[in-house]
């Protein structure tokens, strides 16, 4: 469906969305190329989200820098109109078509922004750094369980066999040993290449030995894997736990998340998962940086902390704007899941 800018008005509604699988990979082509053509223009969260407000408001009352967006890409209005319609019909197909190709969810700021719930800023006005809390129990830990505040409990995954047995080596004799490991990270996980050019898993456990040692003049690298094959879990989790501090009641995920490299890490991302977030660093330092969603920007700060080897880190990635930078030299590996 191809729709021009001056076609786009509030009084000609737009029809359910095909679900053919077509349509669904025409879904993920066309956000992918939207980002992508917006990041590089330098287009800001604020804006992206002043489009959406501007679909309800007549044109005169639209900022310059507003209008300018929507003559970026045609597809920004396409877009926009489809995640903000207030047809429930409509935007329930959309989302449903959108959840089920994964290449929309890791980077696509336009979806976060237009289908995310409004933050509380409430959350985050009094914060301007991370909640560090020594190793601690269930019963300590109570408290804090569900406060959404980002909390580093230091020292938690110290002891965690994991932390001197998990490393790149470890991983490619698992997937190489398990049948149809790599598959299904391919068909039923997730792979993550971030800014990396690896395509799948398999290619990186490919790589030449010198990358895989970010040796001098080849390019650093940095994924991420959600693993759900029984079998690969069945053997990760004999040299790990679920956070021993997390409530007895609470609802775990059954998949579990592995990001390992160099450098540069996650970009600035909003997380599309249920629940809240645990991440265990178990090699090297990872330096995150949290802002606010744009309407807290006015009363909450933008917060930066060091994650170090053994520590826990509990954060609401659906509600923090997220990113992470790996110490120069280092290599990361972490574990992650979520509980709620």
């Amino acid at each position: 469906m191809k729709i021009a800018v001056g076609e786009i008005t509030t009084a000609n509604p737009v029809r359910p969305p095909e679900t053919s699988s077509g349509t669904k990979s025409d879904l993920c082509d066309r956000f992918v190329a939207l980002n992508e053509s917006l990041l590089r223009k330098g287009v800001r969260l604020d804006e992206l989200r002043g489009v959406a407000k501007c679909l309800d408001e007549p044109v005169d009352n639209c900022s310059h820098s507003t209008l300018g967006l929507w003559a970026i890409t045609p597809l920004v209005a396409v877009i926009f109109v489809v995640v903000v319609s207030d047809s429930s019909y409509y935007f329930d197909g959309m989302m449903k078509s959108a959840l089920s190709v994964k290449c929309v969810l890791p980077n696509n700021y336009v979806f976060w922004e237009a289908t995310r719930p409004v933050m509380d800023c409430r959350i985050c006005s009094n914060l301007t750094a991370v909640k560090i809390l020594n190793n601690l129990t269930r019963s300590d830990f109570k408290p804090f369980a569900y406060s959404y505040q980002p909390i580093l409990v230091k020292g938690a995954a110290a002891g965690w066999p994991a932390v001197q047995e998990f490393d790149y080596a470890f991983f490619k004799r698992l997937f190489e040993a398990v049948p149809e490991a790599y598959k299904s990270v391919d068909e039923d996980c997730q792979f993550l290449n971030f800014k990396s050019n690896f395509t799948s898993l398999q290619e990186v456990f490919s790589m030449p030995e010198d990358r895989v040692r970010n040796s001098v003049d080849t390019h650093p690298w940095y994924i991420g894997w959600s693993n759900c094959h029984p079998e690969v879990l069945k053997e990760m989790r004999k040299y790990y736990e679920k956070p021993h501090f997390l409530p007895e009641e609470a609802e775990h995920s059954h998949i579990e998340f592995v990001f390992m490299g160099y450098q540069q890490g996650a970009f600035m991302h909003l997380d599309y998962i249920s629940r809240l977030m645990w991440q265990a660093q178990l090699k090297g330092h990872k330096v995150w940086r949290l802002t606010p969603t744009p309407e807290c920007e006015s009363v909450c700060s933008s917060i930066s902390f060091t994650v170090s080897p053994g520590d826990i880190l509990l954060l609401d990635t659906r509600q923090w704007y997220h990113d992470t930078y790996i110490l120069d030299g280092e290599f990361s590996i972490t574990v992650s899941s979520e509980y709620g």
